[in-house]
Parts: C-alpha cells; structure tokens; sequence
C-alpha cells in the first residue's frame, strides 16, 4: 500500500491569495493586519 500524499498548494498562489499584498489591496483586509500588528505578531501575513 502507497502512502497518500496530501496537496500541494503553489507558493505563487498562496501568496497571491492570502499574502501582504493582496492583504492591502482590501480594506478589511488593512483591518487583518493592523489587528495583527496590535496583537504584537512577528510576521503580518505569509
């Protein structure tokens, strides 16, 4: 029996996603980051 292998999910997409920039692009999303940069996080976003 071969081991399932999960999901890669591309770097590229990750970031275009979920990343600083598409995070600034949206106002919430400006929200997300000021909230983590309350909260005293070392990194924003991926």
């Amino acid at each position: 029996m071969s081991m399932h292998y999960p999901r890669r999910v591309s770097r590229i997409k990750k970031v275009r996603k979920s990343g600083f920039r598409a995070r600034m692009k949206t106002r919430s999303g400006r929200k997300i980051i000021n909230r983590r940069r309350r909260i005293g996080r070392k990194l924003t976003s991926i």
